[in-house]
């Protein structure tokens, strides 16, 4: 991985991660100082939105970490497993979060229930993109397994040279 391209995706993560503070800090000033008018469930969803922006965290973290594997050459190891389960997590827990939001909103979509319908697919969607990160997980195992071998497979030809 080029320098160019961990500086470019850090720079992203690092946008992301303050972003999302922000804004977990003006859902909480909002739940403080801005009372409900009843038109919508706002607590709710400030409450619901703060949670969502910790799994976004969680997974900024993670994908951190992974590219100071990459970037070491470590990533091929055991210890990139607690990254990438942390990254699968937090996409399920990002999605039962939209499915909540999703829940929510339904009541006030009772005239029109496509849109709820739209949401849940969209939460469909995320937990599709968890399925995705535990496939690449699966690589990530046989190409540690693979490393392993390799690395017993040159000790043993060492010794006989």
């Amino acid at each position: 991985m080029g320098k160019l391209t961990v500086r470019a995706l850090r720079a992203i993560l690092m946008l992301v991660l303050v972003g999302t503070v922000l804004v977990q800090v003006g859902m909480v000033w909002a739940l403080a100082t801005d009372p409900e008018d009843g038109s919508l469930p706002l607590t709710p969803l400030r409450l619901i939105t703060i949670l969502g922006l910790v799994s976004v965290q969680v997974a900024v973290v993670c994908v951190w970490r992974l590219v100071a594997m990459v970037r070491r050459g470590t990533v091929f190891s055991h210890a990139a497993f607690r990254y990438v389960d942390g990254v699968i997590g937090s996409i399920v827990a990002a999605a039962l979060v939209w499915f909540t939001v999703t829940a929510v909103n339904a009541p006030g979509q009772r005239e029109d229930p496509g849109v709820t319908v739209i949401m849940a697919g969209v939460g469909v969607a995320i937990l599709g993109v968890a399925l995705v990160v535990l496939v690449l997980r699966m690589l990530l195992t046989q190409a540690v397994a693979l490393d392993v071998e390799a690395a017993r497979m040159q000790a043993e030809l060492d010794e006989v040279i």
